[in-house]
């Protein structure tokens, strides 16, 4: 299982919006004789690439799957009935698969076929990588990054607005991978008018595919942004559509009035905090968060620590709510 994880991490950035999968087939002989990942759209999933890749040595055998294998047809045949075909004998599962048009039915039709199934093998692991799928097959919305970049004094820019670098290469380099793996960036206008954004994904080697550039209101003529998609209206609906959309992560990047009312709102899934050992040194400055906060400590947000990554000189922090 610990296989078909690094499989399916090693396709996080190019499946979307289908799910990053990995499957390992291992011989009625104890040896692994295929795996595969989740391709891109409309590419074969990793049960179907992992079953071509064993042959004839995958009947009796077992396959080691990260995700419950899909019941329904959609750009392909149905997993579960080409694992039933391939003759595997049982089926190792990570973590039962949200999407209404799946959640159980896949594990029932192995079951149904006398395949014997094992569910919640590696469970956490699994579901975390899984963290935006999830969410949006639970909740219809994506599943929000919000990510900023700031100086151990919280300050996201100079009082002149100036905020090129507060961070060094590696976490900018980081951040870049972070867009690749999202399905869109998201900014409000007034980043782009002063800051003038492109907001591609730039990674080597290049990545498969560009997400989506999103603006809240209308970004002026010649922006380097455009074309991009132009959203207004409250935030929870923009969040409602873009999920109908199929953005599965959504990447926000500023500003700080964007920031702030995703905050207040409860809507963040993850924060991804880039902290540099600089500081501006005094009360001016562009705050993380624009507008009101907690008024007392009795008030204050408090999440925890997922993650804290070196990045040169600097720090990455995922926070998530507590």
């Amino acid at each position: 299982m610990r296989r078909a994880i690094e499989l399916a991490r090693g396709v996080r950035a190019e499946t979307s919006p289908n799910p990053w999968v990995g499957c390992v087939v291992v011989s009625a002989d104890g040896a692994l004789v295929g795996e595969g990942a989740t391709a891109p759209p409309p590419g074969a999933h990793a049960e179907a690439s992992a079953l071509v890749a064993a042959g004839e040595r995958a009947r009796g055998g077992t396959a080691v799957v990260t995700l419950e294998p899909c019941s329904h047809r959609g750009r392909t045949p149905p997993c579960a009935d080409s694992l039933i075909e391939a003759g595997i004998a049982r089926v190792v599962v990570a973590t039962a698969d949200p999407d209404p048009r799946v959640s159980g039915s896949g594990c029932e039709r192995l079951r149904r076929a006398g395949v014997e199934v094992r569910l919640g093998l590696l469970e956490e692991e699994a579901r975390a990588l899984l963290r935006p799928y999830i969410v949006h097959r639970t909740t219809g919305r994506p599943f929000v990054v919000l990510k900023l970049a700031v100086t151990l004094d919280g300050r996201l820019a100079a009082p002149d607005r100036s905020s090129r670098w507060i961070t060094g290469e590696a976490a900018r380099a980081d951040v870049q991978r972070l867009r690749a793996e999202s399905d869109a960036v998201m900014v409000g206008a007034g980043t782009v008018r002063s800051d003038d954004p492109e907001l591609t994904a730039r990674t080597e080697p290049a990545p498969t595919r560009q997400p989506w550039r999103v603006v809240l209101g209308r970004a002026p003529a010649g922006a380097r942004v455009l074309p991009a998609l132009e959203i207004s209206g409250d935030l929870r609906g923009v969040l409602d559509e873009l999920g109908r959309r199929d953005v599965l992560q959504l990447l926000v990047e500023g500003g700080a009035h964007v920031a702030g009312e995703l905050h207040r709102l409860g809507l963040v899934d993850r924060y991804v905090i880039y902290l540099a050992p600089a500081m501006l040194g005094g009360e001016d400055g562009v705050p993380m968060f624009a507008g009101p906060g907690a008024a007392t400590m009795a008030n204050v947000w408090r999440g925890r620590f997922v993650g804290v990554t070196p990045l040169g000189a600097d720090l990455r922090l995922d926070v998530e709510p507590a």
